[in-house]
C-alpha cells in the first residue's frame, strides 16, 4: 500500500466545515473597503528576491530566515511573497499607477514565511492589505484607522481589541535616535539575547519591542523616541491623534511600538487582543512614504495596514462568533416517476427568479425519510417535495424543517412564498 502524503507542515486545509466561516470574514472586510472607495489589486505569489530584500531590508528576520526563496530554470532567485505592500508597490511602478495620482487599495490571498508554526502563526497564512498612494496628511492616516474599527464592529470583536499607536518620524529622525539607542544599549550587551546583540547595529529599534524579560528589565530609562522626532513628524502625528479623538476612537501612545519591517517612517499602528495568547496583533500599519522611491518610482506618499486572516477567524472562535448563514435553504426531495427532471427543473427556476438562494437536489434515490435525514443534515430551512401527486398537478409542498407547518401551493405560489422568506 502507498504511503499517504500529507500537507507541509505549517500549510493547512480548510475544511467545508470551516469555509463558511472564513467566507463570512472575507465577505464583510470586502463590503467594508469597498464602503470606503477602495478597488482591489490582484498581484503574483511570486516575485524577484530583490524586491523583498530592497523594500523589508536585508537585515530583518523575514528576509534573513524566513523567506522561501528558490532559483528558477532561468537561474534567477525567486521567493513566495512573505507580505503584501512590496508587491504592490512593485505593480503600481510597473503599470504606472503612481505618477500624478492617487491610489487606494486594497488585495486579499495567501502569504508565505518558514517560521516555527503555532497556533495564529503559520507557514502558508491569508493576509488582507489595504494601501493609499500619493495623500500625506494624517487624514488618511485617519481613515484608515476608522476603516478598521468600523470592520471589527462589524464582525463583533470590538470589544475585544485595543489600539496603539506611535510616530517613529522622518528617515533623518530615525537615524539620530538610532546612534542615541545604540549608545544606551552598548554598556548592556552581557544582558542581549542572539538576536537583540545581532539586530543592535542593524536595526536596533526592533530591540525596543523584544519579549525577553531580561531584555525589558534594562529598557526603563532608554532614551524617548518622541524626544528626537521632527516638527512635521510631531505635527503630523497630533492632527492624528485629534481627529481620532473627534472620531471618537480610543487608542493608547505606545513609544516602543516601531513595527517589524524597515520602510516604516511616521505613524505606526496596531490592533490588539488580549484573547489568543501571544499572538495578540491582529492587524497592523503605517505609514511609508520612502518606499516606491526606494523600489524605483517617482516619490509618492504612502500608508496602509495588514491583516491576517487566520488571527481574524480564530478570534472569532474564541468569542463563538461562529453563526454563519447556512449553507443550504431548500432540499428538492423527490420520488416517482419523472420527478428527477421535475427537481431539477424546480432548482433551476428559483436559482432564476431567487439569485440568493441555495438549493440543493437529492441524488442516488432512497425513502422519504432518508431523503428528509440528508436535507436536516446539511442544515436546510425547508424541502421542497414533489412526487407524482404534486408533478400531476403542477404544485409543490414545502416542509419547514425547523419546526413550521406543511404546505402545498402551486410552483408559481411556492415560488413566490420562498422569495418572501429570503
Amino acid at each position: 500500500m502507498a504511503k499517504t502524503i500529507q500537507a507541509i507542515r505549517g500549510m493547512n486545509d480548510c475544511l467545508p466545515t470551516q469555509t463558511p466561516l472564513w467566507q463570512k470574514v472575507e465577505s464583510t472586510i470586502e463590503r467594508v473597503v469597498s464602503a470606503y472607495g477602495y478597488n482591489e489589486i490582484r498581484m503574483p505569489i511570486v516575485e524577484m528576491t530583490p524586491l523583498f530584500k530592497r523594500a523589508i531590508g536585508d537585515v530583518t528576520d523575514v528576509v534573513e530566515k524566513e523567506m522561501y526563496t528558490f532559483e528558477d530554470r532561468n537561474g534567477d532567485s525567486l521567493s513566495l511573497r512573505p507580505e503584501g505592500t512590496a508587491s504592490c508597490v512593485r505593480a503600481g511602478i510597473e503599470n504606472g499607477l503612481f505618477y500624478n495620482q492617487e491610489q487606494r487599495l486594497w488585495y486579499m490571498g495567501p502569504m508565505f514565511r518558514h517560521e516555527r508554526p503555532q497556533k495564529g502563526r503559520y507557514r502558508q497564512f491569508h493576509q488582507v492589505g489595504v494601501e493609499v498612494f500619493g495623500l500625506q496628511g494624517p487624514d488618511v492616516d485617519a481613515e484608515l484607522i476608522m476603516m478598521t474599527a468600523r470592520l471589527w464592529k462589524e464582525l463583533g470583536i470590538d470589544q475585544h481589541v485595543r489600539l496603539e499607536l506611535n510616530s517613529i518620524g522622518s528617515l533623518e529622525a530615525r537615524h539620530n535616535y538610532r546612534q542615541a539607542l545604540i549608545a544606551y544599549l552598548e554598556p548592556h550587551i552581557d544582558v542581549l539575547d542572539d538576536d537583540c546583540k545581532r539586530r543592535l547595529h542593524t536595526n536596533p529599534m526592533r530591540i525596543l519591542d523584544s519579549k525577553n524579560p531580561d531584555v525589558q528589565a534594562i529598557l526603563g530609562d532608554v532614551p524617548a523616541l518622541a524626544d528626537y522626532l521632527d516638527d512635521e513628524s510631531k505635527a503630523h502625528f497630533a492632527g492624528l491623534c485629534e481627529m481620532l479623538d473627534n472620531a471618537g476612537i480610543a487608542y493608547t501612545v505606545n513609544q516602543r511600538l516601531v513595527r517589524g519591517l524597515d520602510y516604516y517612517n511616521r505613524t505606526v499602528f496596531e490592533w490588539i487582543t488580549e484573547s489568543l495568547g501571544a499572538q495578540g496583533t491582529v492587524c497592523g500599519g503605517g505609514r511609508y512614504d520612502g518606499l516606491v522611491e526606494q523600489l524605483g518610482g517617482k516619490a509618492t506618499p504612502a500608508v496602509g495596514f495588514a491583516m491576517g486572516l487566520e488571527r481574524l477567524v480564530l478570534l472569532m472562535e474564541e468569542l463563538q462568533l461562529t453563526e454563519v448563514r447556512r449553507r443550504v435553504d431548500a432540499y428538492v426531495v423527490t420520488m416517482g416517476e419523472g420527478s428527477m427532471m421535475a427537481g431539477l427543473q424546480l432548482a433551476e427556476q428559483l436559482r432564476d427568479q431567487i439569485p440568493t438562494m441555495r438549493v440543493m437536489n437529492h441524488f442516488g434515490g432512497g425513502n422519504f425519510k432518508k431523503q428528509f435525514k440528508r436535507a436536516d443534515a446539511v442544515g436546510a430551512a425547508f424541502a421542497l417535495v414533489l412526487a407524482e401527486t404534486e408533478i400531476t398537478e403542477g404544485k409543490v409542498t414545502i416542509k419547514d424543517l425547523r419546526g413550521g407547518e406543511q404546505q402545498t401551493l402551486s410552483t408559481a405560489e411556492a415560488i413566490e412564498w420562498l422569495q418572501a422568506q429570503m
